[in-house]
């Protein structure tokens, strides 16, 4: 719906080790409860009905699908702290320190040159 709603997701997972956990643990489950949860206050006080995650954004958010991210225009830095927290610890046990960032840019390697995808909302 909004690169807004997807950026607030990233956003307030990234920042809640609890959150971090059960999204690592069932992404599918956690997206829902975030919806539920968080994803609905606009502010502390007032709620929003109309938001929500397209089709296309959940899969992408499911499935961990950075390159979709960043062609989508989320903002790079909340989703890239936010899988580095994820699978950093675990891709350096098997393949050695920073290899799932050196793999992240590999697989961006083809944005190289050309401008970065609008974040605009």
């Amino acid at each position: 719906m909004s690169k807004y709603y997807v950026n607030k997701f990233l956003y307030t997972v990234d920042r809640d080790p609890a959150w971090v956990a059960r999204y690592k643990a069932d992404p599918a489950a956690t997206i829902t409860d975030w919806e539920a949860e968080i994803g609905q206050w606009l502010n502390s006080a007032e709620k929003t009905t109309w938001l929500s995650f397209t089709d296309d954004e959940r899969r992408a958010l499911e499935t961990y699908d950075y390159e979709w991210l960043f062609e989508y225009g989320a903002h790079f830095f909340l989703y890239l702290t936010l899988f580095i927290g994820l699978f950093d610890e675990d891709w350096a046990k098997e393949q050695g320190p920073l290899s799932y960032q050196l793999a992240w840019a590999k697989r961006l390697g083809s944005w190289t040159g050309k401008p970065y995808p609008s974040i605009a909302l």
